[in-house]
């Protein structure tokens, strides 16, 4: 059986060939990252300290400084790469620039679930005990394997 390629390199860009289950989960996933780095912060959510790790994590002070000067910009960026996945899901095939959106957005999305599960180098689906978090450390795989693919359409020569 022929594993299906999800994203190919062609002279003028990339096609994305996910399917209508995978565009609607992935750009409902983006949504809820959107209201998650607009509603929380790092000090109040720990999947979003997780994208924005301490500048000076030895200096609470000098690190404080620095999130009031730069976090808002490193937001913002944030904001516009989900926008520019989410715009990039929308079509058929996308530009370098639009796929590396894509990229940063699905990687992002699979960091804070990796937060939020705890999981380690050896987690696997046996360590979680409930529906809920066994379903959850699926999508967090399922967004592994979409960055591999991406990653993977990127390298197509």
């Amino acid at each position: 059986m022929a594993v299906r390629k999800l994203v190919r390199r062609k002279r003028d860009g990339f096609d994305l060939r996910f399917d209508d289950n995978e565009r609607d989960l992935l750009g409902h996933l983006l949504g809820e990252l959107r209201s998650l780095l607009i509603a929380e912060n790092p000090a109040s959510d720990p999947g979003v300290a997780r994208l924005f790790p301490p500048a000076y994590p030895d200096d609470l002070l000098q690190n404080l400084d620095y999130e009031r000067g730069a976090g808002n910009e490193l937001l913002t960026q944030r904001l516009a790469t989900i926008d520019e996945a989410e715009a990039a899901l929308a079509e058929p095939r996308v530009s370098e620039e639009q796929l590396m959106a894509l990229l940063r957005a699905v990687n992002d999305l699979r960091l804070v679930y990796g937060v939020k599960l705890e999981v380690t180098e050896e987690s696997g689906r046996g360590d979680f005990t409930d529906d809920r978090s066994r379903a959850t450390f699926d999508l967090y795989v399922w967004l592994g394997w979409l960055v591999e693919h991406i990653v993977s359409g990127l390298n197509d020569g």
